[in-house]
């Protein structure tokens, strides 16, 4: 019975029990100097770090974007397929128009005269035969280029191939020229505009600034030092700040990423808002593992002969495709993440007296003095039995 009374005395000392801060002050050159220098640190990460350097004090918003291009340019080619012949965007910019890019035809490898026919298959494994008994009727394949008609027919002189109906004759599958059919495609300009908005702060702007107009449009052309708010760039210029030289990529194609970042600080003037322009190839082009480099795809121009028979012209056409991103963030002051970040900061500054302590308490040759000193117990149940009569 005594046991459970003590017992239950004991848990009812425990419920009832409440701690308070005791303030001691320690003059030690050691310990002195440990808190002022760390709490020298917290403020300067609260003031260095996250209010100048992070802008603590901003309420920020993320860019939404829009983008529109329009390639200028000529280039002139002479070959033993197509003779003089001139090219205009009408002609190398394939589609017209795309989401946040745009293509530029720089190589072609060309079939003429396409006719819907019989003709023997390009050799290659698979469509190699001796007789019509290796060639299957209706047989397709994803890597020929028609349906077979089940004869074996004399490709050349020592090659036998499975004879397929297709667009006739087939194209051959071959190197691209080299240097480029389109080398002059370096010298072609796109105009590049871009519309920005950060909605949290009703805020718009586009990369052709206030103070650009139609005269200097006509004549500027991108440059960092002399023109860096000029919308406009030469193709060539854009490759070269990628550290990629033009005419080896337009042989195969490539892709290149066009980087506009607008970082806004709207505490500032508006004047200082403006696009930060980098280039990089995207593309992957390691000499190591080179298979199927750069970037090309297919596509035809359909005539009527004088028969009325359709005919195609097959372009195999290899480009740089641009791909144009846009980052960035603004800011503006808000009170709400700055009495965040000031009250983090005090918070921080309470963790330097905690740390002191535990250096006190647990390292210094006094820790027992202190200890003794920093925590004392009134009990009021002892204190009240004793009062007892």
């Amino acid at each position: 019975m005594m046991k459970t009374r003590g017992c239950c005395a004991s848990i009812c000392q425990c419920f009832f029990e409440y701690s308070t801060p005791k303030i001691l002050v320690i003059r030690s050159f050691k310990v002195g100097t440990l808190n002022r220098i760390t709490q020298a640190l917290v403020i300067a990460y609260v003031i260095g770090y996250v209010c100048v350097l992070n802008k603590g004090y901003q309420d920020m918003d993320a860019v939404l974007s829009s983008v529109t291009t329009k390639v200028k340019g000529i280039a002139l080619t002479n070959t033993s397929d197509l003779g003089l012949r001139i090219w205009d965007v009408a002609d190398y910019v394939i589609p017209p128009q795309e989401e946040n890019s745009f293509f530029v035809l720089t190589n072609l490898l060309i079939t003429l005269n396409q006719t819907q026919s019989h003709c023997p298959e390009v050799p290659k494994t698979g469509f190699d035969c001796t007789s019509d008994r290796d060639c299957k009727a209706g047989s397709r394949d994803t890597r020929g280029n028609g349906v077979q008609t089940g004869k074996c027919v004399k490709y050349s002189a020592v090659d036998k191939t499975c004879e397929v109906l297709a667009w006739c004759p087939l194209e051959l599958d071959k190197e691209p020229p080299n240097p480029p059919m389109l080398a002059d495609a370096e010298n072609f300009t796109v105009l590049i505009k871009n519309s920005i908005r950060y909605p949290k702060f009703n805020f718009n702007k586009r990369n052709i600034l206030p103070y650009v107009n139609k005269t200097y449009l006509e004549q500027c052309v991108f440059n960092r030092i002399t023109d860096p708010d000029c919308p406009i760039f030469r193709l060539k210029d854009m490759v070269t700040e990628a550290n990629e030289d033009f005419q080896t990529m337009a042989v195969h194609g490539g892709v290149m990423g066009v980087q506009i970042r607008w970082e806004c600080d709207l505490d500032m003037p508006s004047s200082w808002c403006v696009p930060r322009y980098t280039f990089r190839r995207l593309d992957n082009k390691d000499p190591v593992n080179n298979v199927a480099p750069g970037y090309n795809f297919r596509f035809a121009k359909y005539y009527k002969n004088g028969n009325n028979e359709e005919t195609r012209t097959l372009i195999k056409g290899f480009g740089i495709r641009f791909d144009v991103m846009v980052f960035g963030q603004a800011g503006k002051f808000n009170i709400v993440p700055t009495l965040l970040n000031v009250g983090a900061g005090l918070a921080l500054l309470g963790l330097v007296t905690v740390v002191c302590d535990w250096i006190v308490l647990t390292c210094m040759t006094k820790k027992n003095i202190y200890n003794e000193e920093k925590y004392s117990y009134v009990d009021d149940f002892q204190l009240l039995s004793n009062e007892t009569p």
